[in-house]
């Protein structure tokens, strides 16, 4: 299975992407958001945490923009499986590639710790490594979290099971305790929480662990 990781500038969390899929058994090339294409034989596109752009504008809206955009519509248009995490769920979000958006936190605050999540589906390839109603404990580093979605757009992830992750309880006021929604052909997953920050027992935990090697599993079979 072969993946990119894109990095603009601000992305602080590339490299532990590329890393924590490299070790789940993907093999991965580097992106960079002046590139105009993405590499032949690409299965998955993974969008980085950080602050690309700076945050300016809105959190994801310059990314959004950017030259290696227009490839990463078309590689999901075409059926490529797209990861978003944190910032990169800001970013899909701002591209369309998933609905809703993500406001500033309940009470203003940027968020930095475990968050304990409930595995709300496992019919993706994101999340087929867990059991449905898993509690699990990825950490979450975000000021702009705060998930909103229309109340016709909730009831439609719901009646779909498009709801990836659930905060148990919600953090940062996230409508529904949404913390990662999955597109309409379950190939995009955004999420907040950082589980490239909990795939390695040194860094503390090892619970986002299965969700990269599920999905390395899931992609190399395909």
């Amino acid at each position: 299975m072969k993946a990119a990781v894109v990095t603009f500038p601000g992305s602080n969390c590339d490299r532990d992407l590329a890393v924590a899929l490299e070790h789940a058994g993907a093999q991965v090339v580097r992106v960079w958001h002046k590139d105009a294409a993405l590499p032949e034989g690409i299965d998955l596109v993974g969008v980085p945490g950080g602050f690309s752009y700076g945050d300016y504008l809105r959190c994801g809206a310059i990314a959004a923009q950017s030259p290696i955009a227009a490839a990463l519509r078309t590689h999901a248009a075409r059926g490529g499986y797209v990861l978003g995490i944190c910032n990169g769920f800001q970013v899909l979000t701002e591209l369309g590639l998933l609905p809703g958006a993500l406001m500033r936190n309940t009470g203003l605050t940027f968020l930095c710790k475990p968050a304990t999540l409930t595995v709300a589906t496992r019919d993706s390839a994101f999340t087929e490594g867990y059991q449905a109603g898993q509690q699990i404990s990825i950490p979450v580093a975000h000021h702009d979290g705060n998930y909103q979605i229309e109340p016709d757009g909730l009831a439609q992830l719901r009646d779909q099971d498009r709801v990836a992750f659930t905060y148990a309880p919600s953090i940062n006021g996230s409508v529904g305790d949404i913390a990662g929604v999955l597109s309409e052909n379950r190939r995009v997953l955004g999420m907040m929480p950082h589980p490239e920050r909990a795939a390695d027992p040194v860094t503390g935990g090892t619970d986002g662990a299965a969700l990269f090697r599920g999905l390395v599993g899931a992609l190399t079979q395909a």
